[in-house]
């Protein structure tokens, strides 16, 4: 069934608030104002959230739709943005074949457009920029890893922070415009020339837990993607040494 979503009746929210329990409960009007195409298949949402509370590099939000005939579609995003990008909030969705909530962004949504929100959820996978991160994800899974990554530059942030980011293709890597010396990506179907194809192995992650250069204490590792990635990754964090203790995992599907 195809439901055709209408702009959010918009309300007031006074003020700026702390981020509390409460607040993450309040829903809020996200008015649209950019689209942006990363990849074939997923695009950037960016939103004035006029009354966000603010978050933390790794959480995530509810999104809510409705229709005309009173419907409504509520879906788990990831947060994009760094909690530095004050009253926006950005969002990057791959279009999911059948989707309803991913099918309406990438093909009816347009800046003007209004959703609600609420949030910030989940501080399980919040990184605060206050310990060593090493970052690990694949596809869209690079979506909360790029908040912390966004944070880290806007801050200026002195703790390292690694990020390893797989992709099939360099023309499926999302936010390929934006990486620099922190990251590594693995293409796991074709490469650039001069890059090795394959899948995220050992030979990778082993030496980043090594690096010499790190403060004492070790890194906190981040892993987000499908299932079975995140099965990969793990085992091969703790193959390399790194305490099952402090492995955060997001996965999805």
């Amino acid at each position: 069934m195809t439901e055709t979503f209408a702009p959010v009746t918009r309300f007031a929210v006074p003020g700026r608030i702390a981020v509390s329990n409460r607040a993450a409960a309040v829903w809020q009007t996200a008015t649209l104002t950019e689209i942006r195409r990363e990849t074939p298949h997923a695009a950037t949402f960016r939103f004035a959230v006029p009354a966000w509370a603010g978050h933390l590099p790794g959480q995530h939000l509810m999104l809510r739709l409705a229709a005309a005939d009173g419907y409504t579609a509520q879906r788990h995003y990831s947060i994009a943005s760094a909690p530095e990008d004050d009253g926006h909030l950005e969002l990057t969705l791959d279009h999911v074949a059948g989707g309803e909530v991913s099918g309406w962004f990438h093909t009816v949504a347009a800046p003007g457009d209004e959703v609600e929100v609420r949030g910030p959820l989940s501080g399980f996978f919040a990184w605060p920029g206050d310990r060593p991160a090493l970052l690990i994800g694949a596809g869209s899974g690079v979506v909360p890893l790029m908040s912390m990554v966004r944070h880290h530059r806007a801050r200026g942030l002195d703790v390292p922070l690694r990020l390893l980011v797989s992709a099939r293709t360099p023309k499926e890597l999302i936010y390929a415009r934006e990486y620099g010396a922190e990251t590594t990506p693995v293409f796991t179907r074709s490469a650039p020339a001069g890059t090795p194809v394959g899948r995220l192995s050992a030979a990778h992650v082993a030496p980043l837990l090594a690096d010499a250069g790190r403060p004492a204490g070790g890194w906190e590792a981040y892993v987000c993607g499908s299932n079975a990635f995140a099965e990969h990754a793990s085992r091969l964090l703790v193959e390399a040494g790194q305490p099952v203790d402090r492995i955060r995992i997001e996965r999805f599907g």
